[in-house]
């Protein structure tokens, strides 16, 4: 049994099947990729594993834990956390701010709630600030830490999200094209980022269309098309394989 395993997921919005009986098993420690053109069905998949969208059958666990009997915000607080497709960042705060929206699901509300117990309070807020220096430190952000968000470049806004992500320390990290919008040296970067992010135990899911990262960085791929499994392998089988090319990479780059 693999860390996270989907197992028959279908999901579907009245007639339209968005995603059909999709297997996937992504082992401890890997970078997965899941690739596939648009409307795939790969976000409404992210959507289904954090339990946004409930699936129309099918099972879903994360190390043994059924995560369909759980709701959006206990993923979360079991290990699970994520980016968006879209840019997902709150402009106007501060990026250690920002950050600090990412702890919030493992703070001890008993000791929030409590408003006397002020040493234990600040004990909470103590750790959160460290883990907010740790983390942008490690995303190249400390220096920003006082910037509001909103202000920095694009690709630095990503590193926020990213870093608001890392703030539970998750056990699996899904990332939703995380490369999109960036430049050639900021992908660069990200890649390297993405690297480090798994030798810190780590494991990564990702949704993603630059190939050149993709390939780069993998273990394993599945290919969606049409809410379907296409194809699953390490790199170099992707990159060989008749259906994928004609389905998705391009006979002429990846022949």
């Amino acid at each position: 049994m693999g860390f996270l395993e989907v197992n028959r997921i279908t999901v579907k919005f009245g007639g339209l099947v968005a995603v059909s009986e999709i297997d996937l098993t992504v082992e401890k420690g890997e970078i997965h990729a899941l690739i596939g053109p648009n409307g795939a069905g790969k976000t409404t998949l992210f959507n289904v594993i954090t339990r946004v969208l409930p699936p129309t059958s099918g099972e879903i666990s994360l190390n043994g834990k059924n995560l369909l009997k759980l709701q959006p915000h206990q993923t979360v607080q079991i290990g699970i956390s994520r980016t968006f497709q879209n840019l997902e960042i709150f402009r106007m705060m501060t990026v250690k701010e920002n950050l600090f929206v990412g702890y919030h699901n493992r703070v001890n509300t008993r000791i929030l709630q409590e408003a006397f117990q002020t040493k234990g309070l600040r004990a909470e807020e103590e750790k959160v600030q460290e883990k907010a220096i740790a983390v942008s430190d490690f995303l190249g952000l400390k220096n920003r830490l006082n910037s509001f968000a909103g202000q920095l470049p694009y690709g630095l806004q990503k590193m926020v999200e990213i870093g608001r992500a890392l703030m539970i320390d998750p056990d699996i990290l899904l990332l939703d094209e995380p490369a999109a919008g960036l430049n050639p040296s900021e992908t660069q970067e990200l890649k390297q980022i993405i690297r480090s992010i798994r030798k810190k135990g780590i494991t990564i899911l990702l949704v993603e269309h630059d190939m050149s990262l993709v390939m780069d960085i993998s273990d394993r791929i599945t290919v969606m098309n049409f809410g379907k499994k296409i194809a699953e392998g390490d790199p170099r089988e992707i990159r060989n394989d008749p259906v994928v090319i004609e389905a998705y990479l391009g006979e002429s780059k990846y022949a």
